[in-house]
């Protein structure tokens, strides 16, 4: 199961499908430097697992300690679910 809360970013949660970079690990270039973005199939792919594990409606918030997750999700839900979703 994917933890959205336990690293400096929530897509760290899932491996990334570009660059092979770990859960954990940020993006990585072909040079092998570190990447400053991180990869749209690896956001999209982080979407996909969220959503699978806490619902459409859930959202990651960020909080002055770190990364939560709310069961309710934020307001504007319907406009994310929107993009995530074309």
């Amino acid at each position: 199961m994917a933890n959205f809360t336990a690293y400096r970013h929530p897509v760290l949660a899932v491996a990334c499908p570009t660059c092979g970079a770990r859960v954990g690990v940020w993006c990585i270039r072909p040079s092998e430097h570190g990447a400053w973005d991180l990869h749209a199939d690896r956001m999209k792919l982080a979407d996909l697992v969220f959503i699978k594990q806490h619902g459409e409606l859930a959202s990651v918030d960020e909080t002055p300690t770190g990364y939560v997750i709310n069961p309710t999700g934020f307001k504007g839900a319907d406009t994310q679910m929107s993009l995530i979703l074309e």
